[in-house]
């Protein structure tokens, strides 16, 4: 009779002990994965203390870029030059998070990280700077809009199109057309270079042909063809030169004479600079913090007799003050602007009308940080000099409407506005949820003419106290593109020939 198998007894147990020993060695992994992690956390949390407590020296040893195909190692590079000034981890930090920002604001990368990685281990306190990118598969893009032109209270449609990173440079290239209902238009082509031969400001080009219909205001159209090349820093500076052949001409033959003599074509050769600083909360809604702009020009750069020649210079200021109820807060602002020709015989000649300061329209002088051209309740260039239309019995078969008034807008040399507005919550809280509130406002501007044939004396005094005035309330809607006001305007104080509206008023500012 066969035996039955030998029972394998040794063998279970020798498997039984194999088992034990992985699920030890398993174990002992575990622990030790769970001691590093401690340990990391120790050292992160020692190196935060460390941070907060101190300065790290650190010194970059090297800028490593990954991921670029079409994009020059040079254009990052510039992007990023001032993470190797970086003296302390803290500098670094904050020089890297900087320089991330910049490039995600070029518009030709999908996405853009900056790692901070160990030096070599001979050369201690050193750090590499990690830059990955991810170009953008886009080379092209467009977009139309209908936007509000408070200056002449008019509407456009604005298209542009634009190609990026072409050639690798991190340029953009693009072309823009502008159509107004109120007959103006515009074409222009652009260039945009970034870090341009290393400085720390960009590079701009543009030509442009600009159609403007003023016939409403002033009885003339203007045509201007220009070429313009700037720097643009991330400091809010920026440093332009343009020319610009200009000519301005009379449909409706019935131009005042002061209009008439400046019919024709000129030529401006013109320097400008600017600096804008703006640390509100908000521009739409600002409760608390300040803004300034500055903008100075000079024309005539050039040995051609016939370049216009004069020096300008603008000023803007705002301030907002939290009051600490119902989120309201008070703004308050300022802005003037002079202009004065310079050159032989400059006391007898006008500043051109293209060139002067006009005032009304329904733009916010909240948002507005583009001089003295804002005063609510006061009709697109409806404030200042006016002289009478000439009789023309064939101005009535033009196509281009005049205003009702028969008298031109002639503009001033020099100009001041300023503003106080209240704003605050409305108690209902779906508006407080949407971000709509209540405001009133008090608002007052003058300009006048300082130069040429109708220069009149003027004193300080005088020209305080023919200061233009208005106040009003409103509702207030803030959208992600524009600042929208429904506002009640009362006229406090106007002169002879001044254009003003009292009652409701609609107003878009961006």
């Amino acid at each position: 009779m066969p035996g039955n198998p030998p029972f394998s007894q040794p063998d279970s147990a020798e498997n039984h002990e194999e088992e034990e020993e992985e699920e030890e060695e398993e174990v002992e992994i575990k622990y030790e994965k769970v001691r590093e992690a401690k340990g990391q956390i120790k050292q992160v949390h020692k190196l935060v203390k460390r941070l907060s407590g101190e300065q790290v020296q650190i010194r970059v040893h090297d800028v490593k870029i990954k991921g670029n195909t079409r994009t020059k190692d040079s254009v990052i590079e510039a992007e990023v030059e001032e993470v190797k000034n970086a003296k302390t981890m803290q500098e670094l930090v904050q020089a890297a998070a900087k320089a991330n920002a910049r490039l995600q604001s070029m518009g030709i990368f999908e996405s853009a990280t900056i790692t901070l990685d160990a030096g070599p281990p001979e050369l201690p306190d050193t750090a590499n700077v990690i830059v990955e990118v991810q170009e953008s598969d886009k080379p092209f893009s467009g977009d139309i809009g209908i936007f509000s032109k408070p200056e002449a209270h008019a509407w456009t449609v604005e298209g542009s199109l634009k190609s990026r990173n072409w050639l690798g440079y991190g340029e953009t290239w693009d072309g823009t057309g502008t159509y107004g209902w109120d007959k103006t238009s515009e074409m222009s082509a652009g260039l945009h270079y970034p870090r341009f031969k290393g400085l720390p400001a960009s590079l701009m080009a543009r030509l442009s042909l600009l159609t403007d219909d003023w016939i409403k205001y002033s009885s003339y159209k203007e045509r201007i063809l220009g070429l313009s090349v700037g720097l643009d820093s991330d400091a809010n500076h920026s440093l332009s030169y343009s020319l610009k052949w200009r000519s301005l001409t009379d449909p409706s033959h019935g131009a005042s004479r002061a209009i008439q003599r400046q019919l024709g074509h000129s030529l401006i050769s013109s320097v400008a600079s600017s600096y804008k600083i703006d640390q509100r909360d908000s521009q739409l809604r600002p409760t608390r913090g300040f803004a300034f702009a500055s903008k100075s020009e000079i024309t005539g750069i050039g040995p051609d007799s016939r370049f216009v020649r004069f020096v300008r210079q603008e000023l803007d200021f705002r301030y907002a003050i939290p009051l600490g109820f119902y989120n309201a807060a008070l703004n308050i602002g300022f802005s003037a602007g002079i202009i004065l020709p310079w050159g032989k015989g400059f006391k007898d000649r006008s500043i051109p009308i293209s060139d002067r300061f006009f005032m009304g329209g329904h733009s916010s002088p909240i948002c507005n940080l583009r001089g003295p051209l804002s005063l609510l309740g006061f009709r697109s260039r409806g404030v200042g000099p006016t002289e009478a239309r000439r009789d023309n019995s064939d101005s009535s078969k033009t196509d281009d409407a005049s205003d009702s008034s028969g008298r031109d807008t002639l503009g001033g040399d020099i100009a001041v506005t300023s503003f106080a507005d209240l704003s605050f919550d409305l108690p209902l809280k779906v508006l407080r949820d949407s971000g709509i509130h209540g405001h009133c406002f008090v608002c007052a501007g003058n300009l006048a003419i300082l130069t040429g044939d109708y220069y009149r004396p003027i004193s300080f005094r005088e020209f305080g106290s023919s200061f233009r005035s208005s106040a009003g309330a409103g509702i207030v809607i803030p959208t992600k593109l524009a600042r929208i006001e429904i506002n009640y305007c009362q006229i406090l104080r106007q002169l002879d020939h001044d254009r003003a509206k009292r009652g409701i008023q609609f107003s878009f500012s961006s």
